[in-house]
């Protein structure tokens, strides 16, 4: 049990720093294909096509099967997905990469979320939030190095090759620490037929407001840092740097926070925080308030999606009506529809009123989310 802790930190930083380099390369992408920021949507809306795909088998293939081997097997194909991005000689078969990627990212982050939960649950301690904390570290690094990679003009491709050796090194590295499969393999009645507790739309519900920010953080700050506020390569980039910094800080404390405050007063100052900060920086209307209103997103929303995941995964154990892992892949699947649908229609959105105000969007819902995080109690 010692080892498996690490086991999962690994996964989770080595699948944030994938995220965070190919976000931080967003606007080299959309350079390199000539793209209009609607067809920057539709390659965003490609990966979550991906994901959505991911998520509709992955969370019973884990059931089945236990979370250790789809994690080890999808950190491994994870590695090489950058590849297709990198290599697409046009608009269609980049969208086919990012489909690509989206799926095998998904099947990666149901699976270290079902063991990570496991954890929690053999161990009788939170973990959760600072798994997630070492996500948003990854995704730091990852955006930083994307960031110098841009700055200096290192190719998206031998970008690639260095994320992608490190990655299968982790993978290798810690792949006999993992819990044993048979730690979380359920076994499904016959009929086949599970309740979904209305807690886990509920809880997903908050979630896609949590990804919808966290969406349009990662996929629009740089165009917006660069197109609107015409900052310069590696400045474009801090703003998400300082998002990703927020949300490791906010992680790495959430569960002390959760354990002393309770999640719901949580949930509802990190609502408020997140859509009043992001407002704010975009009344200012420059590079250093675009900062600002990042780093509000990353503070906010940093809590969010760990206590939604790590409370669909609880109440599935209590209610014994359906796998953690299924449960888990139930309140994903409705908080990741904000990383398919939010910024694919930041993208259409922002030709038609400018970026910087459909920005906005994500803030309305910031605050929706502290005080839509009341209805739970109801379930």
């Amino acid at each position: 049990m010692s080892k498996a802790p690490w086991a999962v930190r690994s996964a989770f930083i080595a699948n944030g720093l994938g995220v965070g380099a190919l976000y931080a390369r967003i606007p080299d992408i959309k350079a390199i294909h000539d793209l209009n920021n609607a067809q920057v949507g539709s390659v965003l809306l490609s990966a979550s096509v991906g994901v959505l795909v991911a998520i509709t088998f992955i969370g019973r293939i884990c059931a089945e099967r236990g979370s250790k081997p789809i994690v080890i097997v999808a950190s491994y194909i994870g590695a090489l997905t950058l590849f297709p991005v990198a290599l697409a000689p046009n608009f269609l078969t980049l969208c086919l990469a990012f489909i690509v990627w989206g799926s095998v990212l998904a099947s990666q982050d149901i699976a270290m979320n079902t063991h990570a939960s496991t954890v929690e649950h053999e161990t009788g301690k939170r973990y959760m939030s600072g798994f997630h904390a070492v996500f948003s570290l990854g995704a730091l690094l990852g955006g930083f190095s994307g960031g110098l990679a841009s700055q200096f003009n290192i190719s998206l491709l031998d970008q690639s090759i260095a994320i992608s050796i490190l990655y299968a090194f982790l993978a290798t590295a810690v792949r006999n620490w993992w819990l044993p499969a048979e730690a979380d393999i359920h076994e499904f009645k016959k009929d086949g037929k599970t309740k979904r507790p209305s807690i886990f739309i509920f809880s997903g519900l908050l979630g896609l407001a949590s990804t919808i920010n966290e969406g349009a953080a990662g996929d629009w700050g740089g165009i917006l840092a660069r197109d609107t506020f015409h900052a310069a390569p590696f400045l474009a980039t801090l703003p998400y740097i300082f998002f990703n910094t927020a949300m490791v800080i906010g992680r790495f404390g959430g569960d002390r926070l959760a354990t002393k405050f309770g999640a719901l007063r949580i949930l509802f100052t990190a609502g408020l925080m997140s859509g009043i900060g992001l407002a704010i920086g975009l009344a200012i209307g420059n590079i250093y308030g675009q900062i600002f209103g990042w780093f509000a997103i990353g503070a906010g929303m940093s809590v969010v999606i760990p206590m939604v995941f790590s409370l669909a995964a609880e109440i599935a154990r209590e209610r014994g009506t359906l796998a953690p892992s299924q449960a888990v892949a139930i309140a994903s699947g409705i908080s990741y529809f904000g990383f398919m649908a939010g910024p694919p229609t930041m993208g259409y959105i922002s030709t038609v009123i400018s970026l910087r105000w459909a920005m906005l969007i994500p803030a309305a819902l910031a605050v929706l989310l502290a005080f839509g995080s009341r209805a739970i109690k109801q379930n």
